[in-house]
Protein backbone atom coordinates (compact mmCIF):
# COMPACT_ATOMS: atom_id res chain seq x y z
CA UNK A 1 0.00 0.00 0.00
CA UNK A 2 1.40 3.53 -1.12
CA UNK A 3 1.18 6.72 1.04
CA UNK A 4 -1.14 9.19 -1.27
CA UNK A 5 0.55 11.57 -3.39
CA UNK A 6 1.51 15.47 -2.28
CA UNK A 7 1.30 16.50 1.13
CA UNK A 8 -2.57 16.83 2.79
CA UNK A 9 -3.32 20.17 3.54
CA UNK A 10 -4.21 19.18 6.87
CA UNK A 11 -1.03 17.80 7.86
CA UNK A 12 0.95 21.12 6.27
CA UNK A 13 -1.56 23.17 7.96
CA UNK A 14 -0.67 21.10 11.41
CA UNK A 15 3.05 21.45 10.43
CA UNK A 16 3.53 25.06 9.35
CA UNK A 17 1.21 26.25 12.84
CA UNK A 18 3.07 23.92 15.54
CA UNK A 19 6.24 24.35 14.14
CA UNK A 20 5.88 28.36 14.00
CA UNK A 21 4.33 28.50 17.26
CA UNK A 22 7.03 26.01 18.60
CA UNK A 23 9.53 27.99 17.21
CA UNK A 24 8.72 31.50 18.84
CA UNK A 25 7.57 29.50 22.23
CA UNK A 26 11.02 27.67 22.44
CA UNK A 27 12.87 31.05 21.22
CA UNK A 28 14.63 31.64 24.68
CA UNK A 29 15.79 28.10 25.33
CA UNK A 30 17.40 27.65 21.78
CA UNK A 31 18.93 30.58 22.21
CA UNK A 32 20.53 29.34 25.89
CA UNK A 33 21.46 25.83 24.17
CA UNK A 34 23.19 27.55 21.18
CA UNK A 35 25.53 29.46 23.27
CA UNK A 36 26.31 26.13 25.69
CA UNK A 37 27.29 24.72 22.87
CA UNK A 38 29.24 27.52 21.11
CA UNK A 39 30.47 28.50 24.66
CA UNK A 40 33.54 25.63 24.93
CA UNK A 41 34.94 25.67 21.63
CA UNK A 42 33.54 28.66 19.59
CA UNK A 43 32.04 26.39 16.86
CA UNK A 44 29.19 26.58 15.48
CA UNK A 45 26.32 25.46 17.67
CA UNK A 46 24.48 23.95 14.48
CA UNK A 47 25.18 20.70 12.32
CA UNK A 48 23.58 21.04 8.95
CA UNK A 49 24.23 17.92 6.81
CA UNK A 50 22.77 16.30 3.82
CA UNK A 51 19.43 13.87 4.60
CA UNK A 52 17.75 11.74 1.86
CA UNK A 53 14.08 13.01 1.83
CA UNK A 54 10.74 11.56 0.09
CA UNK A 55 10.82 10.23 -3.03
CA UNK A 56 14.83 10.21 -2.48
CA UNK A 57 15.53 13.97 -2.49
CA UNK A 58 18.22 15.31 -0.72
CA UNK A 59 17.72 18.03 1.94
CA UNK A 60 19.90 19.69 4.51
CA UNK A 61 18.71 18.97 8.22
CA UNK A 62 19.67 21.19 10.59
CA UNK A 63 20.33 20.43 14.38
CA UNK A 64 22.15 21.05 17.50
CA UNK A 65 25.80 20.10 17.33
CA UNK A 66 26.25 17.38 20.20
CA UNK A 67 30.06 16.67 19.04
CA UNK A 68 33.38 17.66 18.68
CA UNK A 69 33.49 19.49 15.11
CA UNK A 70 34.17 17.15 12.02
CA UNK A 71 33.18 14.16 13.85
CA UNK A 72 30.87 13.25 10.53
CA UNK A 73 34.27 12.67 8.82
CA UNK A 74 35.21 8.98 10.96
CA UNK A 75 32.69 7.14 8.50
CA UNK A 76 30.76 6.23 11.24
CA UNK A 77 26.72 6.81 11.31
CA UNK A 78 25.30 5.12 14.08
CA UNK A 79 26.08 6.61 18.17
CA UNK A 80 26.37 4.90 21.07
CA UNK A 81 26.18 6.64 24.56
CA UNK A 82 29.97 6.15 24.66
CA UNK A 83 30.75 7.31 21.68
CA UNK A 84 34.10 9.55 22.05
CA UNK A 85 32.94 12.11 19.86
CA UNK A 86 30.24 13.80 22.04
CA UNK A 87 31.01 16.43 23.87
CA UNK A 88 30.09 16.91 27.75
CA UNK A 89 27.45 19.61 26.43
CA UNK A 90 26.47 17.23 23.81
CA UNK A 91 26.04 14.92 25.97
CA UNK A 92 23.34 16.54 28.07
CA UNK A 93 21.83 17.89 25.03
CA UNK A 94 21.05 14.31 23.43
CA UNK A 95 20.00 13.62 27.51
CA UNK A 96 17.68 15.68 27.18
CA UNK A 97 16.23 15.53 23.49
CA UNK A 98 16.82 18.86 22.42
CA UNK A 99 19.24 18.25 20.00
CA UNK A 100 16.21 17.31 16.89
CA UNK A 101 14.72 20.94 18.17
CA UNK A 102 16.32 23.02 15.17
CA UNK A 103 14.71 20.80 12.57
CA UNK A 104 11.36 22.84 13.62
CA UNK A 105 13.00 25.14 10.68
CA UNK A 106 12.97 21.91 7.85
CA UNK A 107 9.35 21.33 9.17
CA UNK A 108 8.95 25.20 8.04
CA UNK A 109 10.75 24.67 4.84
CA UNK A 110 8.44 21.82 3.93
CA UNK A 111 11.56 19.43 3.67
CA UNK A 112 10.06 17.91 7.19
CA UNK A 113 7.02 16.88 9.24
CA UNK A 114 6.52 16.69 12.62
CA UNK A 115 5.55 13.13 12.35
CA UNK A 116 7.00 10.68 10.03
CA UNK A 117 9.99 7.92 9.55
CA UNK A 118 13.33 9.53 10.70
CA UNK A 119 15.76 10.66 7.89
CA UNK A 120 18.75 8.48 7.09
CA UNK A 121 22.56 9.18 5.81
CA UNK A 122 22.95 8.27 2.07
CA UNK A 123 24.88 5.35 2.71
CA UNK A 124 22.05 3.48 5.32
CA UNK A 125 19.53 4.26 2.36
CA UNK A 126 21.66 2.89 -0.07
CA UNK A 127 21.65 -0.41 2.44
CA UNK A 128 17.50 -0.64 2.52
CA UNK A 129 15.46 -3.81 0.50
CA UNK A 130 13.39 -3.06 -2.35
CA UNK A 131 10.68 -2.89 0.50
CA UNK A 132 12.14 -0.35 3.01
CA UNK A 133 12.26 2.07 0.06
CA UNK A 134 8.83 2.43 0.76
CA UNK A 135 9.53 4.72 3.58
CA UNK A 136 10.61 7.51 1.03
CA UNK A 137 6.70 7.95 0.27
CA UNK A 138 6.68 9.81 3.09
CA UNK A 139 8.67 13.14 3.91
CA UNK A 140 10.50 12.45 6.81
CA UNK A 141 9.39 13.65 10.56
CA UNK A 142 11.16 14.73 14.00
CA UNK A 143 9.18 12.01 15.50
CA UNK A 144 7.64 8.70 14.82
CA UNK A 145 7.26 5.23 16.04
CA UNK A 146 10.18 4.03 16.61
CA UNK A 147 11.43 7.93 17.91
CA UNK A 148 9.76 6.89 21.19
CA UNK A 149 10.64 2.80 21.10
CA UNK A 150 14.23 3.62 20.39
CA UNK A 151 14.30 6.57 22.80
CA UNK A 152 17.01 4.87 24.34
CA UNK A 153 19.03 4.17 20.61
CA UNK A 154 22.62 5.03 22.42
CA UNK A 155 22.21 3.32 25.26
CA UNK A 156 21.17 -0.18 23.14
CA UNK A 157 24.37 0.34 20.94
CA UNK A 158 26.74 1.40 23.56
CA UNK A 159 30.06 -0.61 24.14
CA UNK A 160 29.28 -2.40 20.85
CA UNK A 161 32.64 -3.21 18.87
CA UNK A 162 30.52 -1.69 15.57
CA UNK A 163 28.04 0.42 16.40
CA UNK A 164 26.34 0.40 12.90
CA UNK A 165 26.43 -2.81 12.25
CA UNK A 166 24.65 -3.44 15.90
CA UNK A 167 22.02 -0.63 14.25
CA UNK A 168 21.43 -2.88 11.43
CA UNK A 169 21.05 -5.92 13.11
CA UNK A 170 18.82 -5.02 15.47
CA UNK A 171 17.13 -1.52 15.14
CA UNK A 172 17.05 -1.01 11.54
CA UNK A 173 14.79 -4.12 11.04
CA UNK A 174 11.79 -2.46 13.35
CA UNK A 175 12.95 0.79 13.04
CA UNK A 176 11.66 0.12 9.40
CA UNK A 177 8.65 -2.23 9.58
CA UNK A 178 7.23 1.16 12.50
CA UNK A 179 8.13 3.11 9.85
CA UNK A 180 6.68 1.39 7.07
CA UNK A 181 3.20 0.96 9.09
CA UNK A 182 3.05 4.84 9.54
CA UNK A 183 3.55 5.21 5.82
CA UNK A 184 0.89 2.96 4.91
CA UNK A 185 -1.92 4.28 7.77
CA UNK A 186 -0.86 7.90 8.53
CA UNK A 187 -3.33 10.27 9.34
CA UNK A 188 -3.62 13.64 11.50
CA UNK A 189 -5.25 11.83 14.12
CA UNK A 190 -2.29 9.36 14.49
CA UNK A 191 0.29 12.27 14.14
CA UNK A 192 -1.59 13.99 17.03
CA UNK A 193 -1.24 10.51 18.63
CA UNK A 194 2.51 10.71 18.37
CA UNK A 195 3.05 14.12 19.14
CA UNK A 196 1.53 13.46 22.54
CA UNK A 197 3.33 9.93 22.88
CA UNK A 198 6.53 11.65 22.14
CA UNK A 199 5.39 14.28 25.18
CA UNK A 200 4.67 12.03 27.41
CA UNK A 201 7.64 9.85 26.60
CA UNK A 202 9.88 12.77 27.92
CA UNK A 203 7.94 12.72 31.62
CA UNK A 204 7.30 8.72 31.47
CA UNK A 205 8.54 6.44 28.80
CA UNK A 206 6.96 2.89 30.40
CA UNK A 207 3.01 5.05 29.75
CA UNK A 208 3.99 5.92 26.23
CA UNK A 209 5.31 2.17 25.51
CA UNK A 210 1.94 1.17 26.69
CA UNK A 211 -0.21 4.10 24.91
CA UNK A 212 2.10 3.52 21.67
CA UNK A 213 1.48 -0.56 21.78
CA UNK A 214 -2.27 0.06 21.81
CA UNK A 215 -1.73 2.77 18.54
CA UNK A 216 -0.03 -0.33 17.30
CA UNK A 217 -2.42 -3.09 17.86
CA UNK A 218 -5.58 -0.89 16.76
CA UNK A 219 -3.39 -0.22 13.52
CA UNK A 220 -2.94 -3.87 13.13
CA UNK A 221 0.77 -4.11 13.36
CA UNK A 222 1.23 -7.72 13.63
CA UNK A 223 1.99 -9.23 17.32
CA UNK A 224 5.66 -9.84 17.02
CA UNK A 225 6.29 -6.10 15.79
CA UNK A 226 4.07 -4.87 19.29
CA UNK A 227 5.56 -7.46 21.33
CA UNK A 228 9.45 -5.62 20.41
CA UNK A 229 7.90 -2.11 20.66
CA UNK A 230 7.07 -2.90 24.15
CA UNK A 231 10.91 -2.80 25.34
CA UNK A 232 9.97 -5.67 27.19
CA UNK A 233 12.45 -7.93 25.87
CA UNK A 234 15.97 -7.50 25.00
CA UNK A 235 16.57 -6.96 20.97
CA UNK A 236 18.09 -9.38 19.10
CA UNK A 237 19.72 -9.55 15.86
CA UNK A 238 16.44 -9.68 13.01
CA UNK A 239 16.36 -9.09 8.85
CA UNK A 240 14.73 -6.39 7.91
CA UNK A 241 11.70 -6.07 5.90
CA UNK A 242 12.15 -7.71 2.47
CA UNK A 243 15.32 -9.82 3.53
CA UNK A 244 14.92 -13.28 4.39
CA UNK A 245 18.90 -13.05 5.95
CA UNK A 246 19.98 -10.57 8.81
CA UNK A 247 22.55 -8.33 8.44
CA UNK A 248 26.30 -9.43 8.27
CA UNK A 249 28.12 -6.30 6.97
CA UNK A 250 27.79 -3.12 7.00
Amino acid sequence: MRAERGMPAAKRLLDVTVGACALVALSPLLVAVSLAIWLPDFHAPFYVAPRVGRRGAIFRMVKFRSMSVAADRTGVDSTSADDRRITPVGAWVRRCKLDELPQLWNVLKGEMSLVGPRPQVAREVQLYTDVERGLLDARPGITDFASIVFADEGEILKGRPDPDLAYNQMIRPWKSRLGLLYVCRQSLLLDLQLIWLTALALVSRPRALAGLGRVLERLGADAMTVRVAGRAEPLVPYPPPGATDVVMTR
